[in-house]
């Protein structure tokens, strides 16, 4: 939201400078997000100056430009050569002298150098209209009155006004912040609780004509109260339209709001003065001049200003004519057929409360963020709504010609009450942290305008006013206190205590970094991946679409979906780098994944799971030419999942095949139905969906799993051997369907606490020698005692055993 400073100044005396004024507004919680100069012609005429022409002839080598002398103020004339058909000795002129900069109505701004033109010397520039950003004409220079003094700046001539305007990021509780007047009541109270308790607030003038001969008044039925608590309403006549005043237009744009014509930009003007939307309607246009604010039937096609043709939700409030047909989207945009055009005279102006949620969900709904909306959504102030229709109508009468040709229609049946709250006065002390006394509470709450209805030794009991929206509890009121008490007055303590409970549960942000650790010492960099997808990415991934979490996203209607897993955000990832010649990929990824599931009696349940991804693909050494290059495979992925196990002291799980559409092929480490690690080759089909075309490995760990199998997260250590290890090697057939972890499974618990490692060393496959459905595994065992050397009969006995095991249990014959 913008704010103009001089446009404040004309509610509240403010004795700070602008940069003081930014820190008092952020300190409101009006953050400033930025502030900037402006000024009513842009660049301000700087630099520009008046001159007196006091030679001019004919050029001698050109026929259509002339050559003058003109008087600056300075002890020598400047030669200039002047293409304008006017110019003439004797006239007050406006100059551009070397090196001054000049904003033109059309194209960049340029500076003047010094040069010949056909021959001749030109000091400067003599200057039209659109060439400085005065106006549209190009016919001639501009001839400046006689009693304009030589030497003088332009801008001084022509009255150039400077104003700052402060960026504020508004944010969606300040309802009572959405204007001028509403951020000046806040800097009012500041200044009267700081500075001056006499300071008051100067309202806007209103003086409207009445004329009520021909009485033009229009019936107004509220067939949704609840949406619509209040509307009020007047008729306008005689208007004719036209550009509005200069300062009207200058105030518009430097807010950043277009000026179009006298009764649209006033209605825009009242909006940002008062923060009191308004709507003007066509007189002529309103059949049988009655108005009826409801609902239309789902479906129900509305052609908007845009000319675009929208189906209406059977939520939608709409504004009708007298036959039920929608002229407006309540508080949010406009008919095609109702509208003010240039032939319009007579106009029925309207300022209502409407329904904030109402207008919020119909806004989203059909991606018409507009300012009007954007007000209403905060919760607009129900007793605005007569003084803004007032403002605005007198406005019109000065700037339109208009008359008032109605009573103003204000239908109020459904009416809002001050909120009363309240507030212990110990809590005050509690929350803030420090004790403000009764009197400075007290005068704070009056410069808010909030009313002490009672009071007695515990609690005030406070009125709130309608303007502030977001002040409902206990907690708000003290906050609004604070605001004008100012959060840099509250001491910070000296000392801080606090109390250190021990615990045996694991630390999960501890687990994460951890595990982010070992990632990145492995070589992974992290990334992090929007929380939002577009829908169509899972088309034909799984069964994904019926869970997928679907958001009304305004301002990117693609990303219309929560991820419901996070492969798919790694798959994007690559792709985004692969498309920048970054091939060889090593990601890892801390997130969430949504679904959404109907519960037993239909009811939608949501669900969050928090998952560690990791993501690999490309050339594993890179060009270094010291190694023999390979890809990235299966056995890499499966390595960081095994790191990661490893360096947390998770050694015991089951291994099987993975079962899932996103995979080729894969593996999952899992205690019984509990799934810790999921990783293994990405589908094409998977690919596909995010345009890559390369292999791609990935690995998920769920991280609630994670938890429940992490007992305590600690560093050990152990020794260097003393004594020698010894190492078996066995070669094993066995049957093709058998996995090698069962071999491994069985390995390790017969092996003992003498055996130290098992290492998969070979595959062979050979129809011939071994026979059909048959393959071999050649594993080495590493044997270890820490107190002795081990001798050749006790390794003999274990391995006897674990042989045994492996016939029994796997079919396994030793080659």
């Amino acid at each position: 939201m913008k704010i103009s400073l001089s446009w404040l100044k004309d509610y509240i005396d403010i004795p700070s400078t602008p940069m003081e004024l930014e820190g008092i507004l952020t300190s409101l919680g009006l953050e400033v997000e930025g502030m900037e100069e402006v000024q009513s012609i842009p660049g301000g005429l700087s630099g520009l100056v008046v001159g007196e022409v006091k030679t001019c002839g004919k050029h001698p080598n050109a026929d259509r430009l002339s050559v003058t002398t003109v008087d600056v103020g300075m002890e020598e004339l400047l030669h200039i050569v002047c293409g304008a058909p006017n110019v003439a000795a004797g006239q007050k002129v406006v100059i551009a002298p070397v090196n001054t900069k000049l904003f033109p109505l059309e194209g960049d701004p340029f500076v003047i150098k010094k040069g010949k033109i056909r021959g001749e010397v030109s000091q400067g520039m003599i200057c039209a209209e659109d060439e400085i950003g005065l106006g549209t004409d190009h016919d001639g220079i501009i001839v400046l009155s006689e009693d304009a003094d030589v030497g003088s700046a332009v801008a001084d001539y022509y009255n150039v006004e400077t104003d700052t305007i402060y960026d504020i990021g508004l944010t969606p509780n300040r309802s009572d912040a959405t204007s001028h007047i509403g951020v000046a009541k806040d800097l009012l109270a500041y200044y009267k609780y700081h500075n001056d308790p006499t300071l008051e607030l100067k309202k806007p003038d209103v003086h409207v004509k009445e004329e009520l001969k021909d009485d033009k008044s229009v019936k107004v039925v509220i067939n949704d109260a609840a949406g619509c608590p209040r509307f009020s309403g007047v008729t306008i006549s005689n208007a004719e339209i036209k550009p509005s005043p200069e300062w009207m237009q200058h105030r518009l744009r430097s807010i950043g709001v277009r000026p179009i014509s006298n009764i649209v930009d006033i209605t825009n003007y009242v909006l940002h003065e008062y923060g009191q939307p308004l709507h003007a309607y066509d007189y002529s246009k309103i059949s049988n001049q009655e108005i009826h604010v409801q609902t239309l039937p789902a479906g129900t096609v509305f052609q908007s200003l845009d000319e675009k043709d929208r189906e209406l939700h059977s939520e939608d409030l709409i504004v009708c004519d007298g036959n039920d047909k929608g002229m407006c989207i309540a508080g949010v945009f406009g008919g095609l057929e109702s509208g003010v055009t240039d032939t319009t005279t007579d106009i029925f102006l309207e300022a209502a409360h409407f329904n904030a949620l109402q207008i919020r969900k119909t806004s989203t709904r059909h991606n018409l963020r507009t300012d009007a909306a954007k007000c209403f959504e905060k919760g607009s102030d129900p007793s605005n709504t007569v003084a803004a229709l007032k403002r605005a109508a007198s406005l019109m009468c000065e700037y339109a010609g208009a008359v008032v040709s109605s009573e103003i229609i204000d239908d109020y049946k459904q009416q809002i009450s001050p909120a009363e709250i309240s507030v212990n006065k110990n809590r005050i002390t509690q929350l803030i942290g420090c004790e403000i006394s009764a009197d400075q509470i007290e005068r704070i709450l009056s410069a808010l305008e909030i009313t002490i209805v009672s009071q007695d030794d515990d609690q005030y009991t406070v009125s709130i006013p309608t303007n502030k929206a977001d002040v409902t509890r206990e907690a708000d009121v003290i906050e609004e206190i604070l605001r004008i008490y100012g959060f840099n007055n509250v001491p910070i303590p000296a000392k801080l205590n606090t109390s250190i409970t021990p615990s045996e549960r694991v630390n999960k942000v501890k687990l994460r970094k951890l595990i982010s650790d070992v990632l990145v010492n492995k070589g992974y960099n992290e990334m992090m991946g929007l929380s939002l997808i577009p829908s169509a990415t899972y088309d034909n991934i799984g069964d994904y679409k019926s869970k997928l979490v679907i958001v009304n996203n305004t301002s990117n209607v693609h990303l219309d979906a929560m991820r419901p897993e996070m492969m798919m955000s790694s798959l994007l990832a690559c792709g985004y780098n692969i498309n920048r010649q970054q091939k060889n990929i090593a990601l890892f990824e801390n997130g969430r994944s949504y679904q959404e599931q109907k519960g037993a009696d239909q009811e939608i349940i949501h669900y969050e799971e928090e998952w560690m991804t990791i993501t690999k693909a490309g050339e594993a050494n890179g060009q270094d030419w010291r190694q023999a290059s390979r890809s990235h495979d299966f056995y890499d992925i499966k390595a960081a999942v095994k790191a990661v196990f490893t360096r947390l002291g998770i050694h015991t799980y089951q291994v099987s095949e993975l079962e899932d559409e996103r995979f080729v092929y894969g593996l999952k480490f899992h205690r019984g139905p509990n799934v810790m690690a999921s990783f293994g080759a990405i589908s094409d089909t998977a690919k596909k969906a995010a345009d890559v075309d390369q292999d791609v490995y990935y690995a998920e760990i769920r991280m609630s799993a994670l938890l429940k199998a992490v007992r305590k997260i600690s560093h050990t250590t152990t020794l260097i051997p003393k004594f020698p290890s010894s190492s078996r090697d066995l070669a094993l057939t066995l049957e093709e369907s058998v996995p090698y972890n069962e071999v491994e499974s069985i390995i390790k618990k017969n092996g003992g606490s003498l055996l130290k490692e098992v290492h998969l060393f070979d595959i062979y496959r050979d129809k011939k020698n071994l026979g059909a459905d048959k393959k071999s595994y050649a594993v080495s065992m590493t044997f270890e005692d820490a107190e002795k050397n081990l001798q050749d009969k006790v390794i003999d006995k274990i391995v006897a055993k674990v042989v045994k095991n492996l016939e029994e249990k796997l079919g396994a014959k030793l080659r």
